[in-house]
């Protein structure tokens, strides 16, 4: 298994509190946007955490009053306009990857925003398991304002899921900001939170989430991710083997003999 506890990323800011990691994006002073850099090194950090054994929770947190402007319109979009049809499918490939490692990495994420969430930091937000934010958060999948399509890194089959297909539709034609209010409204966000008060409550779901059962955790996470594209009786039927598997660890053993003797579990991950 891999320990990541002392990552030290170049193009972002980790740190790990207990089992909990806490992501911040880099450059405050630009709204903390993406660049190919960044990209990649999320990306593989997602994926390495595939087989962390020292990180149960991830959280991805503001910085500096903004969560993150997108894709650098001078490291990314400047640089873009210049490649050939190759160049630029490696890179929409490198973006979808991140996505795809967050999905896959078998821990819960959560995104606690503040200020803007736009275009790629917007898809970061849309890929995380449970999303709060403060009344000032603006949230926009604003691709079609640089010329492009809506459909970035998943978004047309992951947005209509989460606030329904007219409302993603609205949104991903026109690029428009969805408010907190909306968002909120909407199902996107779990709940709003004053800003003083954001990342503690992140901290405290996280520390919520990293006290139960770990290993079946990352089952819920797969189970939710991959029945998306399964019929009702394909997902009742791999249920049913998720959750066989689960009651072969210690933590279902732990759960029985906590209740036999009226006290509260105490999980371990396996």
């Amino acid at each position: 298994m891999t320990a990541m506890k002392d990552l030290k990323p170049q193009h972002f800011e980790w740190e790990v509190d207990g089992t909990i990691a806490r992501i911040r994006l880099s450059r405050p002073e630009r709204k903390n946007p993406l660049t190919f850099e960044s990209y990649a090194e999320l990306r593989d950090t997602f994926r390495a955490l595939t087989y962390a054994d020292d990180i149960d929770v991830v959280v991805f947190l503001p910085n500096g009053g903004n969560f993150c402007s997108g894709g650098d319109v001078h490291d990314i979009i400047g640089p873009l306009t210049g490649m050939d049809m190759k160049g630029l499918l490696n890179f929409t490939r490198m973006t979808g990857d991140l996505v795809k490692a967050m999905l896959n990495c078998g821990k819960p994420i959560i995104s606690a925003v503040d200020g803007v969430a736009v275009g790629a930091g917007a898809i970061i937000t849309m890929a995380s398991d449970i999303r709060i934010a403060t009344p000032e958060a603006k949230t926009a999948f604003l691709f079609t304002k640089v010329g492009l399509a809506g459909c970035d890194m998943g978004a047309c089959a992951m947005l209509p899921r989460l606030i329904g297909q007219g409302r993603a539709a609205e949104l991903l034609y026109t690029g428009r900001s969805m408010s907190a209010d909306e968002g909120e409204r909407w199902g996107y966000y779990n709940r709003l939170v004053a800003a003083a008060d954001l990342e503690k409550d992140a901290m405290d779901i996280a520390s919520r989430i990293a006290a139960g059962p770990n290993f079946a955790h990352s089952i819920t996470k797969t189970q939710l991710n991959h029945e998306w594209s399964m019929g009702l009786e394909q997902a009742i039927e791999a249920e049913a083997q998720a959750q066989a598997i689960c009651m072969q660890t210690q933590d279902f053993h732990r759960a029985y003999h906590a209740f036999v003797a009226k006290q509260k579990p105490v999980f371990e991950g396996n």
